[in-house]
Order: C-alpha cells, then structure tokens, then sequence
C-alpha cells in the first residue's frame, strides 16, 4: 500500500476465526464523528462497506467491514471506558508488489496492525477490471468510484440476479444491458420477457423499449408464431399429456411412435437421410391426432372385438382437442406463416437478431402468452439458442446470452412436476451451453424456489435486497464460505443498490447500480395518487372483451 495509507492505523485485530476476523478501533477515531482523510476524500474510520487492509510482517489481508458494535469495560474505580469493534471478512491477499490475489491464504494473528483503505488503493485492486470499461454503478462506500466488472465472467460462466419484489431487479437488468451494449457494441442477447416490462406496444400499436430502437428486436410471442413442429419430444410430452394419469406412459410411447413415422416422411419428402425423434421438421398435428383416434377407437371383427388401445387415449385426446380449440394457443398450434420445414431459418434470423433488423437484443414479449403453457415456449426459446450455436461453425464469434426474467416460473426447483422436460432443458445449457458460447442469466425474486442445478452452475451473483430469512440463507450457501456473512447485508440495501459477488468482481463488492435510461415499465402502482385522483368509471365491456380475446395491450 502507499506511505499514506500505512500511516493511517484505525485499529488491531482482537480475534481470527477461519471466515472472519475482528478488530478493536484505536481509541483517537472511536469518537462521534471518527473522519479520517485519505488523498482527497473523506470517510469514517471503518464503517460498514468500507475497505481495510490488515498488515503484519510480509502479511497483507485485504478485509470488508460488515458489523461495528461497541463494548464497556470498567476500571477499579468504576470509570467506564467504551471500546469499539468492527468484524471483517477477507476478501483477498496483497502480495509484497501490492498486486491484489483474491482468497486468503495466510492468515495474520491477533494484534496486527488494521490501516484505513482509500480510493488511489481501490482503483489498484481493481485497475485489471477498469481495462474492460464495463462499468455498471458506483460503490456504496466511495461514491465517486465506477465499478467496471470482468463481461468474460459475467456471461461467460452465467449469472444470476436476485431480489424480493420492489429490490429493482428489473431497473438492474435494464442497466446492466443498456451499459453491456455501450461496452461491447455487437452483443447478442435473448430475452425472455415474461410481464411486457422492456419493450411493450403503445395504445396506437407503436413500439416503445427500454433499450434504444435501433438496438433491440421486439417479438411478440402471439405473432411470432413459434411451431409445435420445432418443439422437441419432451416438450410435446408437457404441453399435451398429464404425467400423473394413469395412462401416461402408454401416451408417451405411442406419440414416439407417431413422430417417428410423421418425421420420417417428411424427412423423405425434403430429401433428409436421417431423423430423430426430435428432428426440427415439419409434420402435421391434426395428422397425429387423427392416429391417437383411430388407435383409441379401434374394433375387430365387425365391432365384437376392441383393439390393443381402446380408450386409452380418451384424456390425451380431450386435452389436445382443448388445446386446439383455445384461441390462446394458435400462436403455437396453428402456424399460418410457418408451416413447412423451410421456415425455420427465417424464425432463427429474427431470434438471434440477424433478421431483416439487424438488433443487440431479441425481446420476446411473453406477456400476453397463456400462464400455462409460458414454460414450454420459455424452453422452446431457450433450445433454439442452444442448437442455434451448438450447429454453428463460428459460435466462438458469435456467443449468446439468454435472459430468463422470473426463471423460477419456469426453471422450478421441484422434481418431477409438470413441466420437468422443460426444466432439464434449461438446466442443460446451464451445464453445456458455455462450451457451445450459450450463457444464461437467471433473473428470480425467490432463489429458493429455483432450480438448484441451475443457480450452482453461475459464478457470479448479483444480490440486491432480501429480507426473507430462507432466501438469505440460501444465498449465504451460495457464496464461499467467508463470505457468507455477507448475506447478512442484504436486508439493509436500498433500492437498485446490490452486493456483487463471484468472478465478475475482483471482491465481494456493494454497489449501487446506475439508474437506467430510459427505465422499463416495472414501476409499482401508485396507489395513493390512483386511490385519490383514479378514475370514477371504467370501460368494462372493453375489459371483458380483452379477457376475451386474450388481448392485455
């Protein structure tokens, strides 16, 4: 460190434990108002998110401030003295070149030396981060310092935002994009916007965006049309047959066997050799229902005798006829416009934002989309990026990152529910996909009910406000062990204000996210204003209309 900060000691350490250490305040800065300068700025002396460096010998522990409390003692007389203390978590070495290694290997001793940390010593230990220009806030305790993250970590190996409702996930979402578009101007990403919060249509049907117009792609799932056709066979199984009826299995068999058939006919028909069962090609749906018919009406000998499967299908065949008959559902079971094989790679151009409008960022509106059947195009969704570069040459080139807003919707941590295919789709890109330049970043308000694979596959966190105890403790368990006392931090950040932990960041470091512009349309209703200027009526025949039609804009 610098002659000046070695001469600025706040205190000695009192007690080291494995994941954390404790320290008693020299007595000259326990006062009221302990402010000590360091170059141009001015701090209090070891107050909480602050920085300090613990020298001893050739030791030097770079250590985060997380509690400060104070204790009387008395003497002889009964003159009451008061000492104070704060506990630290090391975060990271200095070596005798002040070069900055993250995680602790030698451990000092009680009575070391604890010396101030200012901003020329921060911007050391960050500097290698600062190259990348990637800067996405301030840090909490040195306001005038930008905090630039590693983008290599960041969506190399996943990611994970994670906040109770009101944090400001999506305002971080929306700034850490904004800002990794500013950063690396050919980005490409994949949203999945699940409540219409980062591009959304006007009243006279224009596009608005959180993002810049000629940046982004909107796509709205209800005119996207995405084709039962490309679903794989796990997804079929989902969207059509109830894996807790007693005739599930049987189901399941025959619908293979009906693929394979439909696929290979139409592999015949555009001169394609080989077919799988989850081959992306054109096949007909009422084709198919029609064989689960006639397998489920089946009679032998003039009516005497019922066949091998009859009333077997009467459930798959009353839910796919639902299906097919719940307007809701044209967008995936009726394609008008994709309904041969050779319209695949135009839908893939549009996703990845190679269509006609060249874009940063596909935002695929999911707002308007059946609550039920969310989880199967969110899969579907995610496949297409997978494959998309699993089959291309130069994936290296061109990676992607797909953004999962409310991923727990749909990426549950529950075994074997209803959407079980969907969720070990998801779960296999978390675990294959960076191979393949396929990253995900998960965005959820209750990690507890995520996917466990899939939040232990990301290696980097960022944590804005959580007050529930289970949640808090579940990020504790996250994280390296000394620094899950960290969690303990996380019910006092305030709005868009978050803890960055993992790879992406040289340290564990709180940091208040910069205010997106423009913001996404996630603000919370105004209840006083609404509840004291509101309307006197409303147009009901136009909200019945809407739940009708199953139009919300």
């Amino acid at each position: 460190m610098t002659q000046l900060t070695q001469n600025i000691l706040i205190g000695h350490l009192t007690e080291v434990r494995g994941d954390g250490m404790d320290a008693r305040i020299t007595e000259e800065h326990s006062t009221a108002a302990p402010i000590i300068k360091l170059g141009d700025e001015e701090i209090l002396a070891g107050h909480i998110g602050s920085y300090v460096v613990i020298r001893q010998s050739h030791i030097g522990v770079l250590a985060l401030v997380f509690k400060m409390w104070e204790r009387d003692r008395f003497d002889a007389a009964g003159n009451r003295a008061t000492d104070r203390f704060i506990a630290l978590i090391p975060v990271g070495e200095l070596n005798e070149s002040n070069v900055f290694i993250r995680g602790v290997r030698h451990y000092p001793t009680p009575g070391a030396a604890v010396y101030a940390v200012g901003l020329s010593e921060i911007n050391a230990i960050f500097s290698k981060f600062r190259d990348y220009e990637f800067f996405i806030g301030q840090l909490a305790s040195h306001k005038d310092y930008h905090l630039s993250l590693d983008p290599r970590a960041l969506f190399g190996r996943h990611f994970a935002i994670i906040g109770q409702s009101g944090s400001g996930k999506s305002w971080t979402v929306t700034s850490l994009i904004q800002h990794t578009m500013k950063a690396m101007p050919k980005t490409h990403m994949i949203m999945l916007d699940l409540h219409g919060e980062y591009c959304w249509k006007r009243p006279d049907g224009s596009i608005e965006s959180a993002f810049p117009a000629e940046q982004v792609n909107y796509v709205d799932a209800m005119d996207l049309e995405m084709p039962y056709w490309m679903m794989s066979y796990a997804e079929l199984v989902d969207l059509f047959i109830d894996r807790d009826d007693r005739g599930a299995s049987m189901q399941m068999s025959f619908m293979r066997e009906v693929l394979q058939q439909l696929k290979r006919k139409e592999a015949k028909a555009i001169g394609l050799g080989v077919v799988s069962i989850d081959t992306p090609i054109y096949f007909s749906l009422a084709e198919m229902y029609m064989q689960f018919k006639a397998a489920n009406e089946e009679r032998k000998d003039f009516g005497k005798t019922k066949g091998a499967l009859f009333g077997q299908f009467d459930e798959f065949l009353v839910t796919m006829q639902s299906r097919f008959n719940d307007v809701r559902y044209d967008f995936l079971l009726k394609p008008k416009k994709r309904n041969n094989s050779a319209s695949m790679a135009d839908l893939l151009r549009q996703f990845v934002g190679l269509g006609e409008k060249k874009a940063n960022i596909t935002v695929v509106d999911l707002s308007a989309v059946p609550t039920d059947v969310r989880p199967a195009v969110s899969a579907q969704v995610g496949r297409l990026a997978y494959e998309f570069n699993y089959w291309n040459p130069r994936r290296r080139e061109f990676p992607i990152t797909l953004i999962c807003e409310e991923a727990h919707a749909y990426i549950p941590r529950e075994k074997g529910g209803q959407f079980d295919g969907t969720k070990k789709m998801m779960e296999r890109i978390a675990k294959e996909g960076r191979k393949y330049g396929v990253s995900i970043g998960v965005v959820s308000q209750r990690p507890t009910e995520l996917s466990e694979t899939m939040l232990a596959q990301c290696s980097s966190f960022i944590c804005l406000r959580t007050t529930n105890p289970d949640d808090q403790q579940y990020i504790r368990g996250l994280v390296p062990e000394a620094e899950g006392d960290l969690a303990d931090i996380l019910s006092s950040l305030g709005r868009g204000e978050a803890l960055v932990l993992g790879e992406a960041a040289p340290l564990p470091t709180r940091v208040q996210i910069y205010r997106p512009n423009p913001e996404p349309k996630s603000n919370d209703v105004d209840y006083y204003t609404s509840w004291r200027e509101g309307p006197d009526d409303l147009d009901v025949e136009g909200i019945v209309e809407n739940w009708r039609t199953q139009n919300r804009h």
